[in-house]
């Protein structure tokens, strides 16, 4: 599969943790048959109804890791087989992309999981954060206006308080750092001094995408080799290389380290860009991708699918 796709010019691209909300996919449920079928085949795959919790739930209970990514999951699969009905065939996606857990509804919409196979996947993968957060909590910290060179030279500064390392890339002068509660607290005051524009601490379960959450790795990589994965239809962007995954044998061991290493999502979408993608797509809740996109590829077009009633509206 050839990494330059200058003859296409459309990404897909889908969301993470965060961008949850009550009510999510209840007017999909409503209108489109195929939204039905995928939101009941999910609540068999979790055990619960995990529609009524996106549709009527609390917002306590949506924030909750284990609930939160299998959430984002279907909502963002539900939009993205709703709208492959409307295209003429996939030959018109140019690559695909995924923030942190969107990264699994972007492999399944290039067919290498199934939705019930991705679906068990997202449900541990949230269950084992969660449970991380909870044997050695941590935080996070947005940082803007720091470069990415001295984000780093202050986390490996700090290190004597403990772990901490930059966990997202997002976009040109805005870095998530993750780890250990004092030494994150200890890298936004160095930040600070740096000149940030914005320190701020998240309200999050765990300190994601850090050594953290190492002790998920072993039961994560076990269900990783059971499940079914398959070849890419087209390029699917690591987070952790910023670069496309073409083979199936490539997806595990990538899917592992994500847990542990830096989402290079900025990276993500300049490789896109010198790759030929002109037009950025946002598939699911929210509009947090769209923003990042526009930081980071200034010329590039973006929109985004969120609501039913959006669709419609859709033209590549």
């Amino acid at each position: 599969m050839p990494e330059n796709i200058s003859s296409h010019k459309v990404a897909f691209i889908f969301p993470g943790q965060g961008s949850q909300y009550v009510g999510m996919g209840k007017d999909w449920y409503r209108s489109s048959p195929i939204a039905k079928r995928l939101f009941d085949s999910a609540d068999g795959v979790m055990g619960f109804h995990i529609s009524y919790t996106c549709f009527d739930g609390t917002e306590e209970d949506l924030r909750k890791t284990a609930i939160t990514q299998p959430a984002i999951f279907i909502h963002s699969a539900v939009v993205y087989e709703a709208l492959r009905g409307k295209l003429s065939s996939d030959s018109v996606i140019a690559a695909v992309a995924g923030h942190s857990l969107g990264e699994y509804t972007a492999l399944f919409a290039a067919g290498t999981l199934d939705f019930e196979e991705g679906l068990r996947l997202v449900r541990l993968r949230g269950e084992l954060m969660q449970w991380c957060g909870k044997a050695r909590p941590g935080t996070m910290a947005a940082v803007i206006g720091v470069s990415e060179d001295k984000v780093e030279e202050i986390c490996k500064d700090v290190s004597a308080d403990g772990i901490v390392q930059p966990a997202n890339f997002n976009s040109p002068g805005q870095i998530v750092i993750s780890g250990d509660v004092e030494a994150v607290h200890a890298a936004m005051e160095k930040c600070k001094l740096a000149g940030a524009k914005m320190v701020k601490e998240l309200v999050v379960g765990g300190a994601f995408h850090s050594p953290l959450m190492e002790p998920a790795l072993e039961e994560f990589e076990k269900a990783l080799y059971r499940a079914e994965i398959k070849d890419p239809r087209f390029p699917v962007y690591s987070n952790v290389t910023a670069k496309p995954i073409q083979k199936a044998t490539d997806v595990r061991p990538l899917l592992l380290q994500q847990l542990t290493n830096p989402v290079k999502w900025q990276q993500s979408i300049e490789n896109m860009h010198k790759a030929g993608v002109n037009k950025f797509v946002e598939l699911g809740p929210g509009k947090v991708l769209q923003g990042l996109v526009r930081r980071t590829c200034s010329d590039c077009e973006t929109m985004g699918i969120d609501k039913f009633s959006e669709l419609g509206a859709f033209t590549l």
